[in-house]
């Protein structure tokens, strides 16, 4: 159970330090994606996506230098009529460092600015997960994210 406390609290480190923290971007791993990297001691993070209002990516975690967990996502603009890209990445990472800061990065949360408000709802626990992400203006869904992952095993 340690092993899978420390996981946690280290998945919580590198999601606080690369995309909400504006951490630095590696050089690209695939043609047009975003990666971003995160050590400290034996584990590292790597989170690599494409795209920008419609996107996709993958968070990894090694740790001694094997894959021991991991996360795909999908994020798309529901009502580009409503919202931008630009606005939507400010209510997230808004809204995440907020749950991070709680000492967590899955169980349900929400958040609100203005007339955003930003919902997360999942099952499961770092071990295996699935979960929605969506925001709202004004009672109006205008994105949405689906992810899932957990532990990987060899």
């Amino acid at each position: 159970m340690q092993l899978i406390d420390s996981l946690h609290a280290f998945i919580l480190r590198a999601k606080t330090a690369t995309y909400v923290g504006g951490g630095a971007k590696l050089l690209p791993y695939r043609l047009g994606s975003k990666d971003l990297q995160f050590r400290d001691g034996d584990w590292a993070y790597h989170d690599s996506y494409v795209g920008e209002s419609d996107f996709m990516g993958e968070e990894l975690v090694y740790y001694q230098d094997q894959v021991v967990w991991g996360m795909n996502y999908f994020g798309r603009i529901l009502r580009p009529d409503l919202t931008t890209a630009a606005e939507m990445g400010q209510m997230i990472m808004q809204s995440l460092s907020r749950m991070y800061a709680e000492g967590r990065f899955l169980g349900a949360f929400e958040h609100s600015a203005g007339s955003l408000r930003y919902v997360d709802s999942n099952s499961g626990d770092v071990t295996f997960f699935t979960g929605l992400e969506t925001i709202y203006r004004d009672d109006e869904p205008v994105y949405e994210l689906v992810y899932h992952g957990g532990l990987i095993k060899n």
